[in-house]
C-alpha cells in the first residue's frame, strides 16, 4: 500500500481488503459445508483388506446393502502384505469421502510394530470415522488333534515343540498375533504359516495340513458347529454370547485378552462434515435390528464409536500390540 496516498485512499483500501477477508472467512467454511451437502456425488468404494469371506467383509457387505447415502457402496477386496496393500491403497486416495477403508487392528494398531519399512502411517495418514465392531477370536484345532482344551492343548505343545503349526490370514493380522501372544504367555513353541487368505487357510486346518488357528470368531464359529473343526476357547476376557458353551483361554491362562476389532476410517484431511455425514449413516445401518441380529450371531459385538474414541482405541491399541510384538520377536521382514 502507497503510504503517501491520501488518507482517504488508504482507508478505501484497508475496508476493501477487510471486506475480501471477512469474506474469503464467511465463504471458506460455506463452501467446505456445501461440499459435504453435495457429498457423495458418485459410487463411494469401501475397500476390504483382505479377501471376501471373513468377519470384515461381512460387516462391509451389511453396509453396502443398508446404506443409504444416495450412492451405492461397492465392496472392494484388496488383500495381501497382511492387509497392509488395501490400507496403503485408501491411504493415498483423495481425502473426499468416497474411498474408505474397513480397518482391522492388524493394519491401524499391529502392523507398523511387525514391519520394518510400511508404506502408510496407521495414525498420520487416515482420518477415524467409527469403530463398528470387536470379536474373539476363536482358538481351533484340527479333528485329529488329541485335545479336547486348552490345558491338554498346552501340554501337547509342550511336549511336541514346534510340531504343531497354526496358521494365519496374513502376518500382523489378530490371529496371527494371538498365537504369537499364547505361545509368549504359556512357553509354548508353535510354527507359525501366514496364508493370502483366511479361505485358503481353513482347507488346510480341516485337511490336517496345519493344526490350529486364532480365527476370528464370525468365521470359525459356524464351521465348530458343523463339526469340521474343534473350538477350544475364545480369546476375549469374557465369554461371548454367542458361544457361552466356549470357556475363554483366560480360564486357563489368567490374563490372556485377545480382541479383534474393524473400523472404518477414511484418508487423512477427510473433511469433517463429511465424516460426520459417514458416521451418521454408520450409526443408523448397524443399528437396524436385523443387522444388529446377523451380528450377534456371529459373535460380533456392535458399538458405533464417534471419530474421536476411535482415535482414542487406535492409541491404546497401538501401545498394548506394540510390547506384544517386541516381547514375542515375531517380525513380518
Amino acid at each position: 500500500m502507497n503510504l503517501h496516498a491520501p488518507i482517504h485512499t488508504r482507508t478505501r483500501r484497508l475496508a476493501a481488503a477487510a471486506l475480501f477477508a471477512t469474506a474469503v472467512s464467511w465463504l471458506w467454511p460455506h463452501a467446505a459445508g456445501a461440499q459435504a451437502q453435495a457429498f457423495p456425488t458418485k459410487p463411494i468404494r469401501l475397500v476390504v483388506t483382505f479377501p471376501s469371506g471373513g468377519a470384515p467383509d461381512i460387516l462391509a457387505r451389511l453396509f453396502s446393502e443398508k446404506a443409504s447415502l444416495g450412492q451405492t457402496v461397492v465392496v472392494d477386496n484388496r488383500p495381501g502384505a497382511g492387509g497392509n496393500i488395501g490400507a496403503d491403497f485408501v491411504a493415498k486416495a483423495a481425502p473426499d469421502g468416497h474411498t474408505l477403508v474397513m480397518a482391522t487392528v492388524g493394519t491401524h494398531a499391529i502392523n507398523g510394530s511387525l514391519y520394518s519399512k510400511m508404506s502408510y502411517d496407521m495414525v498420520k495418514d487416515f482420518t477415524p470415522v467409527g469403530h463398528v465392531a470387536s470379536a474373539p477370536n476363536l482358538l481351533v484345532v484340527t479333528n485329529a488333534l488329541p485335545v479336547r482344551n486348552v490345558a491338554e492343548f498346552i501340554a501337547y505343545l509342550k511336549a511336541n515343540p514346534d510340531k504343531v503349526s497354526f496358521g494365519s490370514p496374513g502376518i500382523g493380522t489378530s490371529v496371527h498375533v494371538s498365537g504369537e501372544l499364547f505361545k509368549s504367555m504359556t512357553g509354548t513353541k508353535m510354527q507359525h504359516v501366514p496364508y493370502k487368505g483366511r479361505q485358503f487357510a481353513i482347507p488346510d486346518l480341516v485337511g490336517g495340513q496345519i493344526q490350529a488357528m486364532f480365527d476370528n470368531m464370525p468365521s470359525a464359529l459356524p464351521m465348530a458347529r458343523e463339526g469340521k473343526i474343534r473350538a477350544l476357547a475364545q480369546t476375549t476376557a469374557q465369554r461371548s454370547s454367542a458361544a457361552p458353551d466356549v470357556p475363554t483361554v483366560a480360564e486357563t491362562v489368567p490374563g490372556f485378552e485377545a480382541t479383534t476389532w474393524f473400523a472404518i476410517f477414511a484418508p487423512a484431511g477427510t473433511p469433517r462434515e463429511i465424516v460426520a455425514r459417514l458416521n451418521g449413516e454408520m450409526q443408523r445401518v448397524f443399528k437396524l435390528p436385523d443387522v444388529e441380529e446377523r451380528m450377534k450371531s456371529l459373535g460380533l459385538v456392535t458399538w458405533i464409536s464417534t471419530p474421536e474414541e476411535l482415535a482414542r482405541l487406535q492409541a491404546a491399541e497401538i501401545t498394548k500390540w506394540s510390547k506384544v510384538v517386541q516381547e514375542s520377536g515375531a517380525r513380518a521382514d
